[in-house]
């Protein structure tokens, strides 16, 4: 429960939730067997082959507003694109402009993904008894993308996930050089201490990256922990789904040393931003849009976990849509455990 609260996987292999249930961090790929690129070009060329390996077969793209997912659909002119529409359209105009400007662009028949409540009520329980464990606010809207997906007769699923993590684009963590203390406080999505009557510390993670007298390994940590957490999200819901999917991004590293003074200077990803320039030249390269979902709306009036295991003076006014997720999906999973039990 602590490490899910603290980073929305379970780091621990040997723990589990209960005995018939095997948790699982998978990986797409090893970092060893990763392909390393120098420039935008050698990205594009990997894409590229990506594609032309399901030749013959029926394609569909993820295609959210930003570059990643729309860099690769670039490569897929005639395939179907899907892109999240929450609350009947009311959210992200901006987003969906966008991902309808660039199936324009490359001829892509798109179809809207509708995202509401019904959406978490119908696929969550799916997603978690899947994983054998609670999940990423995003994984049932995965599952729902993944399932029309397949009723569309699509046999292979694109998306643009992978590039933040592998081209530097997660600039707010990699904004300064953080101490050991303000990475913990920066980076842990919901204290466990806060929220749990009995919680572990979870400091044991977090010192594997220490170093000198109080630094943070930021690079190390993002490559083992973050792109596990945010990667299995998307296996765990085309697995539920038994649909093949390929992010490209995920099989790349950066073959040169991240020019950390670009990042912080405002090039996030300047590779990424490069290759969108080639295959987009007549706009401007938009800026990082998170993937959306309505968790704020959703728990506005939600009054907080009412299991013994959570504490019982948990404010809950001083908790993002995000945190609030976190605790209604593990005390959900924990109230079908008592089920199955």
């Amino acid at each position: 429960m602590s490490s899910y609260l603290a980073f929305r996987y379970i780091e621990n292999p040997d723990k589990k939730f209960y005995e018939w249930g095997e948790y699982e961090n998978k990986r797409i790929v090893e970092n060893s067997e990763k392909i390393p690129v120098s420039n935008a070009r050698e990205i594009g060329n990997y894409i590229e082959k990506q594609v032309e390996q399901f030749a013959g077969k029926k394609k569909g793209i993820m295609l959210s507003g930003g570059m990643d997912s729309a860099i690769v659909a670039s490569y897929m002119p005639g395939s179907d694109a899907y892109t999240f529409r929450f609350l009947g359209g009311k959210m992200q105009q901006e987003e969906l402009h966008r991902a309808e400007y660039y199936a324009s662009y490359y001829n892509l028949k798109l179809h809207y993904v509708d995202i509401s409540w019904d959406t978490v009520e119908k696929y969550l329980d799916s997603c978690m008894e899947a994983k054998c464990a609670p999940v990423h606010s995003i994984e049932p809207q995965i599952l729902q993308t993944a399932l029309q997906v397949k009723s569309d007769g699509i046999e292979v699923v694109f998306m643009g996930d992978g590039a933040d993590s592998t081209f530097g684009g997660l600039d707010g963590l990699l904004s300064k050089d953080w101490t050991y203390d303000e990475f913990v406080e920066r980076y842990t999505f919901t204290k466990p201490e806060e929220v749990l009557k009995n919680p572990v510390s979870m400091n044991y993670l977090y010192e594997r990256y220490k170093k000198d007298e109080n630094g943070f390994d930021v690079f190390k940590f993002l490559e083992e922990v973050y792109s596990i957490e945010s990667a299995n999200s998307y296996i765990n819901a085309f697995c539920v789904a038994n649909i093949p999917f390929c992010a490209p991004y995920l099989r790349l590293k950066m073959a040169d040393k991240l020019d950390l003074k670009r990042v912080r200077n405002g090039e996030s990803k300047y590779l990424i931003r490069d290759l969108m320039k080639l295959r987009y030249p007549e706009i401007e390269v938009p800026n990082k849009i998170p993937m959306p979902r309505p968790v704020d709306e959703y728990f506005k009036n939600w009054k907080g976990p009412k299991r013994p295991e959570f504490r019982d003076d948990i404010d809950m006014n001083k908790y993002t849509g995000n945190q609030k997720w976190q605790m209604y999906c593990l005390e959900r999973f924990l109230n079908n455990y008592d089920c199955r039990s």
